[in-house]
């Protein structure tokens, strides 16, 4: 099978699963170049220490969201795998994986750019699509 048809063949909950985790797998990366401009390659790879220089807040903040969304992808991730075996013609599990990215990334950006009702709110768009994954694979919506 070739790509295009691979990509064709992955439902809209595999998709925007797999698209939520490669995120999370990258979303380290402006913290970890911010820390290398604060600090220098060197001073980024030595060991945490009280006398470092502070990274940048943006950075700060971005490493809060990443550590919030690996969090909270712990919990939607296996509700996703239940949903794909358990209804895998279901259009709606596709959706929630959908509304789950979009909070996710906005809810990174959000909070990397200090806006505080906003992140709030996107981190809710992510929590509630959990939510209500996790009811459709119980079926009770």
């Amino acid at each position: 099978m070739n790509e295009t048809a691979t990509v064709a063949a992955m439902t809209d909950l595999v998709f925007y699963t797999a698209l939520s985790g490669t995120w999370l797998a990258i979303a380290w990366l402006p913290y970890i170049l911010d820390r290398i401009a604060v600090r220098g390659l060197m001073g980024a790879l030595a060991n945490p220490s009280p006398d470092a220089r502070p990274q940048s807040p943006w950075a700060v903040r971005a490493k809060a969201a990443h550590a919030v969304g690996v969090e909270s992808f712990v919990a939607f991730a296996p509700l996703a795998i239940l949903a794909a075996i358990r209804m895998p013609d279901d259009s709606y599990p596709g959706i929630l994986a959908l509304t789950y990215f979009i909070g996710l990334i906005a809810h990174y950006v959000i909070y990397a750019l200090g806006i505080p009702v906003l992140r709030t709110l996107a981190f809710a768009l992510a929590a509630l699509s959990t939510l209500a994954l996790g009811l459709r694979v119980l079926g009770w919506i």
